[in-house]
């Protein structure tokens, strides 16, 4: 059966060479891509496709599926949604059933489904699930910018407390509506939906919560997460409700491979392979 990871990144060349055309933020500037939030390095290489074709072999991985992060503030630059959408057809038509796509923000013939950001997921998104649902698409929710950091804030701090916040927003926001009102349409939250599912007892006693059956088509990635996490997730919503994920090139692919296979050969299967099979068939 063919391995999924989906939740990669690639800019396409078109995208590149937008934000390189850029005075402002988002823009990259050498091998720097300078965001409101800071100063990154950027390696031209791993956007490369025979490169990225290669890290999908030496990590035992068929299908990537990409998409844009709202991290890079793109959906406030229209123009910059459409550089990568335009482009990244060409992306995947080369990369010979390798490569997925999510669009950026839209629902497009072509792709696999749109990414939205999570503060997009919470104010709501209008006709786009219908779209998606009618199309047989996938919506990805992923971290959009941060907030304003805290005076002093490590590096990590956006990562670690923002993003998370942000997706667990989405994700029982998404449970507590739009599930019940599109049932047709399968949703995939970022980052184990911030940590969403560890709420549930909390919100057994605060209730009554979402209908157990709103999670059917809500899943969540597992990208950043260790076993203790999985762990906890498996409890809350079954390994059904789990796809494998890693954040390339952000994070490498083979740590959280490990972790998923940390829990046995039934999991890595239906994680890896089942479940994202029924989600991009």
């Amino acid at each position: 059966m063919r391995r999924f990871d989906v939740h990669q990144h690639l800019y396409p060349p078109a995208l590149i060479e937008a934000l390189r055309a850029r005075r402002e933020t988002p823009r990259l500037d050498g091998d720097r891509l300078e965001l409101r939030e800071g100063s990154f390095p950027f390696d031209a290489r791993a956007h490369d496709l025979a490169d990225r074709l290669a890290v999908l072999d030496d990590s035992g991985i068929d299908v990537a599926v990409i998409s844009l992060p709202p991290t890079l503030e793109t959906e406030e630059h229209p123009e910059l949604e459409a550089a990568y959408n335009e482009s990244m057809g060409e992306v995947v038509a080369a990369a010979d059933g390798r490569l997925r796509a999510f669009a950026a923000g839209a629902c497009l013939e072509g792709f696999a489904g749109a990414c939205v950001s999570a503060e997009a997921a919470v104010r709501g998104l209008g006709d786009l699930p219908a779209e998606l649902a009618a199309a047989g698409q996938v919506l990805f929710v992923h971290p959009g910018p941060p907030a304003s950091l805290p005076p002093g804030a490590p590096p990590w701090w956006a990562a670690v407390v923002d993003y998370p916040a942000q997706m667990q927003a989405a994700y029982l926001a998404w449970l507590a509506g739009d599930a019940a009102c599109r049932p047709d349409l399968r949703a995939v939250f970022a980052i184990l939906g911030g940590g969403g599912p560890f709420q549930f007892e909390r919100l057994e006693l605060r209730g009554p919560g979402p209908p157990a059956e709103a999670r059917a088509n809500a899943y969540l990635d597992t990208s950043s997460y260790g076993p203790r996490s999985l762990e906890l997730c498996l409890a809350a919503c079954g390994a059904g409700r789990l796809v494998f994920g890693s954040d390339f090139p952000v994070l490498g692919v083979d740590a959280t491979l490990r972790a998923v296979a940390e829990l046995g050969d039934d999991v890595l299967a239906a994680v890896t392979s089942d479940n994202p099979a029924g989600l991009f068939p």
